[in-house]
């Protein structure tokens, strides 16, 4: 009589298959079996009444040895954000996979994956950012490719997700184009989206495939911690920011203030009024997105019309254009922090305020836990 162990199970008795690797054949009846089973292993031979390997024939034959949890997994990057990708590279200690993302003479764009990516777990990082069209086409024509390329699942990690504020019909004879880009990402051929921020949370339900909405107010609040001087006011610079200035304000244990807008134009704004108390106090505004800053850079205004000592603001995602830098520029706001999910722009002259902080560690922790099936709500709390 012998004993042997087994990964996950201890055997006691005569092991007659030792030299194949394989268990002995039911050595302590249907209750071993049930551990075997539990443990693992796979049937080589017939099965006892109670679905355990059992009889003289039954043999079972042990469960793979684990792999590391990045052996299947590829990490490629298109070329909107090449930065970011590189930076949750590092933070999961390994490398980019190798593409070719190029154009014709003509402008159409050529993908090819150069590494075998055959039953792999694939994620692609590509945030739709300017220019918009392009930077899109792109990533459906790589997610396709990678879906040719016979990957077991494909996760499209989009940063910052494009025509999302498309959301609906304000207007007759419109389209909901935020939905027509849901439909495109899934029809090319995407698993599971990974994004941050989305313009309206609801968007989730325009993909019929699970969604990993992030947030950047992990990153962002902890900064703000150490910038901002209590007893401070987080503030939502029209009203369809009020619930994300709620959720800032309670993670900063802030006031919440609101600032009503009325907006002109696709470039104008006019301030109403403002809810709550500033006056000698640091105030932070809160936005998911800020393009022409005209909301921002109005709201600020009225802000320091009532007596704000201090002005910062959040911002997740930054797509300032040159107006928007000029803005910023002329504007009493005493920082602009932002983040890392769209590529910054050459610094403006004039501009001298903006602190940008990298998601990379956060996204990278997402697409460890996707890949391994564990939670990723954690990720929403701060340390």
């Amino acid at each position: 009589m012998s004993a042997r162990s087994y990964p996950g199970i201890r055997f006691i008795g005569r092991d007659p298959d030792a030299a194949e690797g394989v268990p002995p054949s039911c050595p302590g009846g249907q209750a071993t079996c049930h551990t075997y089973a539990a443990a693992g292993w796979t049937k080589r031979g017939p099965r006892c009444k109670l679905q355990a390997f059992h009889g003289a024939k039954g043999r079972l034959t042990p469960p793979p040895a684990p792999r590391p949890w990045d052996a299947d997994v590829h990490l490629f990057s298109g070329t909107a954000n090449p930065d970011l990708a590189r930076r949750m590279a590092a933070v999961l200690n390994t490398s980019l996979g190798e593409v070719v993302v190029r154009a014709f003479p003509d402008g159409e764009i050529f993908v090819k994956y150069i590494q075998n990516i055959r039953g792999g777990d694939v994620f692609i990082v590509q945030p739709t950012c300017a220019p918009p069209n392009d930077t899109l086409m792109e990533l459906l024509i790589m997610l396709d490719a990678a879906r040719r390329a016979s990957a077991r699942r494909v996760t499209a990690v989009i940063p910052f997700l494009g025509y999302s504020r498309q959301d609906r019909k304000d207007q007759p004879r419109v389209p909901i184009t935020a939905k027509l880009v849901a439909n495109l990402l899934v029809t090319a051929g995407a698993n599971r989206i990974l994004t941050m921020d989305l313009h309206a949370q609801q968007m989730q339900g325009f993909f019929d495939i699970p969604v990993d909405h992030l947030y950047a107010a992990p990153v962002l609040v902890r900064y703000l911690r150490q910038a901002v001087t209590a007893p401070a006011v987080v503030v939502a610079p029209d009203s369809g920011s009020v619930k994300m200035a709620d959720y800032y304000a309670g993670l900063l244990g802030a006031d919440l203030a609101i600032v009503a807008k009325r907006r002109v134009d696709a470039q104008q704004v006019a301030v109403l009024n403002l809810v709550g108390e500033v006056e000698g106090r640091d105030c932070v505004l809160v936005d998911d997105l800020a393009t022409t800053a005209g909301t921002i850079v109005a709201a600020a205004t009225r802000l320091r019309e009532a007596g704000a000592r201090r002005i910062f603001t959040a911002v997740t995602h930054c797509r300032l254009t040159t107006e928007g830098y000029q803005r910023l520029a002329d504007s009493c706001i005493d920082e602009f922090v932002t983040t890392d999910t769209i590529p910054a722009s050459p610094q403006q002259p004039g501009v001298k305020r903006i602190t940008i902080l990298s998601v990379a560690e956060l996204m990278a922790e997402a697409v460890k836990r996707i890949h391994e099936e564990r939670s990723v709500t954690t990720l929403f709390q701060l340390a």
